[in-house]
């Protein structure tokens, strides 16, 4: 069998411009069976990643579903779908797809709303392809980038000033459920000074797809913006190619020259979905019921971030990564924070006081503010944390009024210092603090002492 000229452009729905493929020989095989997640599949040649058609003409309604190559062994091929399966029925031809995995990019793509195979969602018509890409992006000799040594104002006072921020830095959000994590990357969304944002809806809720997008990023963070969604009744394949459809945009950008945030909403369901294939595939789980690959696959994401090389753009990344049970050393949550650059927690306490942004200082750190900072502002900055720390060690005493005024002199500070504390850490919604009043602000607080009430 021959496949003339198909083009992968073409079945890429929205994208006006198409990139003939030229024929050639293949080789398709039989769908033998489906077991779990996994099809089954003989006579086929086609290479590990690459994606093939399941091609059921036997029913009423014929039926095409794609899915990709995820391992073989004893003749037989491993693949896993992308959309629902319905229909398909065994002896279904299977027809790998040639040069498929190339993807479109563009500056139309800004503002838009895109699923994981570059589709557009938002109903907005087609758009131009400038470009088709690999989904693998170009290695970066580590030695060849540009180092981390310039701040990044994310317009929120806390970080700013107690967690800044470097431009290329790589961080982790860690949080439970419903302490306000989409609140928080949509207002970085918003006041981050960058040129292009890119965000990954990995694995959400698709109520909250639509709410991200309208209420929390809004009319003006949508304009420079892509969104990659991919809500949690996608199949696991699609949502693994969404985590690295962004990533890969944002790598376009950054060769392109321009400064790039990236925003990963979770890397957890991108963790949560290689599990998925990777169990149904046949491989042992082994921390948790988390496969070894899982593990091989955080760094390889992760490791595209960050500068590119002297004189190119920079991609700074943060990734939420969701505790279970707030537990801090969830086996994803543990690897994710050795292969980042920092990780700020998300404290329920303080969400449930109506503390927010709901940033644990004492938790919280960020490897590259040395780098970033000047020596007065990382003064304050420890200053902050040791007087804060100090009044948490006497929370319980404070609170019944068993702590005696005088018994310690540095208690006594954090006392007298603990009402122009929270109000720094406290800001509102759509209250955007530079990083320049941030700074002013740290130092504010250890100005004359509030007088006595």
């Amino acid at each position: 069998m021959r496949l003339n000229r198909l083009s992968f452009a073409k079945r890429m729905a929205g994208y006006n411009e198409a990139v003939e493929l030229p024929a050639q020989p293949i080789v398709e095989g039989r769908l033998l069976r489906m077991v779990g997640l996994t099809l089954e599949a003989e006579g086929l040649r086609a290479a590990l990643g690459s994606r093939c058609l399941v091609i059921n003409n036997g029913s009423y309604h014929p039926v095409q579903v794609e899915a990709e190559v995820m391992g073989f062994g004893d003749g037989k091929i491993f693949l896993m779908p992308v959309g629902s399966l319905a229909g398909i029925a065994p002896g279904a031809r299977v027809v790998p797809l040639p040069d498929s995995g190339r993807l479109p990019m563009g500056m139309t793509m800004l503002g838009r709303v895109l699923d994981g195979t570059g589709r557009a969602l938002d109903g907005k018509g087609g758009m131009k392809a400038e470009d088709w890409v690999p989904l693998d992006g170009p290695t970066i000799n580590p030695l060849n980038r540009h180092p981390i040594d310039t701040p990044l104002d994310v317009g929120i006072r806390s970080i700013n000033g107690l967690l800044t921020v470097g431009r290329g830095q790589r961080l982790g959000l860690f949080a439970g459920t419903g302490v306000g994590k989409s609140v928080l990357l949509g207002m970085m969304t918003r006041f981050t000074n960058a040129d292009i944002i890119v965000v990954g809806l990995i694995g959400e809720r698709g109520r909250e797809v639509k709410e991200f997008i309208e209420h929390i990023l809004g009319e003006e963070g949508i304009k420079r913006s892509v969104v990659v969604a991919s809500p949690a009744d996608d199949a696991p394949l699609m949502r693994l190619r969404a985590a690295m459809y962004c990533t890969r945009i944002a790598e376009y950008f950054r060769d392109k020259g321009k400064n790039v945030l990236l925003l990963m909403d979770s890397l957890t369901r991108f963790a949560q979905a290689q599990r998925e294939i990777a169990l149904a595939i046949g491989e042992p789980p082994a921390t948790k019921g988390y496969p070894p690959s899982v593990f091989a696959k955080l760094p390889k994401l992760v490791e595209r971030a960050g500068n590119a090389e002297a004189g190119g753009g920079s991609i700074t990344a943060f990734y939420t990564v969701l505790s279970e049970g707030d537990d801090q050393q969830d086996p994803i949550a543990d690897s994710a924070r050795g292969v980042l650059d920092g990780h700020f927690v998300l404290s329920r306490r303080l969400a449930e006081e109506g503390h927010y942004p709901a940033i644990d200082i004492e938790a919280s750190i960020s490897r590259v503010m040395p780098a970033v900072v000047d020596a007065e502002h990382m003064r304050n900055a420890q200053r902050f944390k040791q007087l804060w720390s100090r009044y948490q060690q006497s929370r319980d005493l404070i609170s019944v009024g068993a702590y005696v005024p005088g018994g310690d002199p540095e208690t006594d500070l954090a006392i007298s210092r603990h009402a122009a504390m929270v109000s720094y850490l406290r800001q509102g919604l759509n209250d955007n603090e530079s990083l320049q009043k941030s700074k002013e602000a740290l130092a504010a607080v250890f100005g004359p002492a509030p007088p006595p009430r």
